[in-house]
């Protein structure tokens, strides 16, 4: 089946991006020509930004509970994995909507309608996202990102040292972590990243397999390249922000995900009820539920 994508460009900032209609999925993000989203190569990772709803990374079991009932619920939800409808929207925004379907409420109970959107915003791309409840009760939800970055040694070769870039955390005092500990859960231990402000990336750097910042600090993630020159930053008020690359088994990814999150894999061993898990969102009938974030490009 052919893609439908569609593109938004801004001839003053040179940045061009396009969307799939398939799971509202960034396909591309260039500026003058230089692209900074991975491509989606199925050898390392074949995705490129896909978006997290209802949940984020994994439900213990691969089902959760609602009055009792279980769901099946595979890694990250649906969306990621559906087909958008491209909808009406402002000049210079591209909007996506998924509405729920008999397939959705037979895997998640609840009606709902998720919209997508994208703006260019001077040197920024500003992700935008948009949750109702369309049924009579409210609605426990997860929304997150997960766009995935080419490092800077894709275009300017590894500095001395293996040093592929940096990431430099924009935050004061101790960062607290969780990292994956059992079938893609959540490890009930908070780790301490101590006064690392400069998180040099190198093969080893994500051994962890994934930093799930949980402590609200971090509201924006730079991405230097080696020789510490701005490459691209990651802006967000959401409360937790991970950082990804497969690099453990694939020593040679050249990307790394900054992925803001409202949300998370439940902690292992989870059994409780759905609207009961950690770091869940609601929304109540007749409102709108809204976040978003900014990718800049430097």
């Amino acid at each position: 089946m052919q893609q439908s994508t569609f593109t938004l460009r801004d001839p003053e900032s040179g940045i061009e991006l396009q969307v799939a209609a398939h799971g509202a999925e960034l396909q591309s993000l260039r500026r003058h020509g230089r692209e900074y989203l991975w491509q989606g190569d199925a050898r390392w990772w074949g995705r490129r930004s896909p978006v997290l709803f209802p949940m984020v990374g994994r439900v213990w079991g691969d089902a959760f509970r609602v009055d009792g009932r279980s769901y099946p619920m595979g890694q990250h939800g649906f969306a990621r994995d559906s087909e958008f409808v491209a909808a009406e929207a402002p000049e210079g925004t591209l909007a996506f909507e998924l509405h729920s379907s008999a397939s959705t409420l037979e895997r998640f109970p609840y009606p709902f309608t998720l919209r997508v959107t994208y703006r260019i915003d001077g040197d920024a791309v500003t992700v935008g996202w948009s949750v109702r409840t369309d049924g009579e009760r409210p609605m426990p939800f997860q929304i997150g990102a997960h766009p995935a970055f080419y490092l800077p040694s894709h275009y300017t070769g590894e500095a001395p040292g293996g040093v592929r870039g940096y990431f430099a955390l924009d935050a004061a005092g101790p960062l607290h972590y969780l990292s994956p500990a059992e079938r893609g859960c959540m490890g009930a231990a908070r780790h301490t990243l101590d006064g690392a402000r400069l998180m040099p990336l190198t093969a080893g750097t994500f051994d962890c397999d994934t930093y799930a910042f949980d402590d609200g600090l971090l509201r924006r993630i730079d991405l230097l390249a080696p020789d510490r020159s701005p490459w691209l930053s990651v802006e967000f008020d959401a409360p937790l922000v991970a950082l990804w690359a497969p690099t453990a088994t694939r020593p040679d990814c050249p990307f790394v995900c900054i992925e803001p999150w409202y949300g998370r894999a439940d902690t292992t061993g989870y059994d409780g009820e759905w609207a009961d898990r950690d770091c869940m969102n609601t929304v109540a009938p007749g409102q709108e539920w809204h976040a978003s974030y900014r990718i800049i490009l430097h």
